[in-house]
């Protein structure tokens, strides 16, 4: 498969952009090192597992950092993508569960024993009001079989440690593709529960979280986040306008486009204006506030502007800014009574008419 441009929300290099996927693959397993020897002892060199004494309290160790800002990740993802599922093109169908493998770390042992697993696949996150919500199934959950075939038998270590969990995930994919998909799984120390889950539409793009990176990125089929990504540290609605953006570059098919005609920055810099425009009506739809767009770029772009915000391929933060406020005056006229905006009649891509006169 040849590689897609990766658009990303810092300076961008062309081996960040060249390496980008690989990273994300590679994720998991990349934290090995610094996680395993955390899982071994807690800050106060307690057994993680052995009983903590009342009223005290343990430091949560890198995986759990991780796993909660993952957590984040994709809920708000998930929020985006189904809340717009209407209005994007070749929707997916998706349970709103994601899983990890405890095989993917150097420790798979002291994993399951830190987040309470029966087995190597657990869940890392499930999003509000999702199948998976409704079904009952919680972080640090054991997935046990999908469609009544044991996760232990019916997918094998394979000799890259990512490389399971990606089946398993693309198993559970291609079941909500075709209908319902039945999960067993059990809760830390309980018994097994099964249940069929009806998959929802949205919008056919992956939120992944990238070890020890400061980035946010799109590349066509994922949004790929740094653990280290500013945009943590903003309110929701903030982080959630951060993340339609890249979204939005997925949404318009950008990376697929420039591998036709050519990183040209000309074009790029219309295809940033268009992701930023979009920004407000996907948060519009989700339920947040569309003015968290244009508090995003307020605080994002002086903080960063010898980033993006200098080079010709953009706007600068400023110009942005007015951008997102006469979007968001559209949206206002546009705004059905449910509170939803119908971006794919009344949004109009400058990138998309560009292409069509030339």
């Amino acid at each position: 498969m040849r590689r897609l441009p990766v658009f990303l929300l810092r300076k961008e290099t062309e081996w960040m952009a060249r390496s980008a996927r690989r990273r994300a693959i590679s994720a998991v397993s990349t934290l090995l090192v610094a996680v395993t020897a955390a899982l071994a002892t807690t800050s106060g060199g307690a057994p993680l597992g052995a009983q903590v004494p009342a009223g005290s309290e343990r430091a949560p160790v890198p995986l759990e950092i991780f796993q909660s800002k993952e957590d984040r990740l994709f809920q708000v993802g998930y929020r985006l993508a189904t809340a717009n599922a209407a209005y994007c093109r070749s929707p997916v169908r998706v349970t709103g569960l994601l899983i990890h493998d405890a095989y993917s770390y150097g420790n798979p042992e002291a994993v399951r024993l830190l987040f309470g697993l029966a087995g190597d696949i657990g869940v890392q996150s499930v999003a509000p009001g999702s199948p998976a919500a409704r079904a009952g199934l919680a972080q640090d959950d054991t997935i046990l079989a999908i469609d009544g075939t044991p996760v232990a038998t019916g997918w094998q270590k394979a000799e890259e440690r990512w490389e399971r969990v990606f089946a398993i995930r693309d198993a559970i994919d291609a079941s909500a593709e075709k209908g319902a998909v039945e999960l067993t799984w059990s809760h830390s120390g309980g018994y097994p529960e099964t249940a069929r889950l009806e998959p929802v539409d949205a919008c056919p793009t992956r939120f992944e979280l990238i070890n020890s990176k400061d980035s946010a990125a799109a590349d066509g089929e994922r949004v790929l986040v740094g653990e280290n990504f500013p945009g943590f540290d903003y309110d929701e609605a903030a982080f959630a306008a951060a993340i339609a953006h890249e979204m939005a570059h997925n949404i318009f098919r950008h990376p697929q486009t420039f591998e036709v005609t050519g990183w040209k920055r000309s074009l790029v810099r219309l295809s940033e204006r268009d992701a930023d425009r979009l920004m407000p009506w996907l948060l519009q739809n989700a339920g947040y506030d569309p003015r968290a767009a244009v508090r995003f770029m307020q605080t994002w772009g002086p903080r960063h502007g010898g980033w993006i915000f200098r080079k010709r391929t953009h706007d600068g933060w400023d110009e942005r800014v007015e951008l997102i406020e006469a979007e968001i005056t559209r949206i206002e006229q546009f705004v059905d009574p449910n509170g939803m905006a119908d971006w794919r009649t009344h949004f109009t891509s400058e990138l998309e008419t560009h292409l069509a006169n030339d």
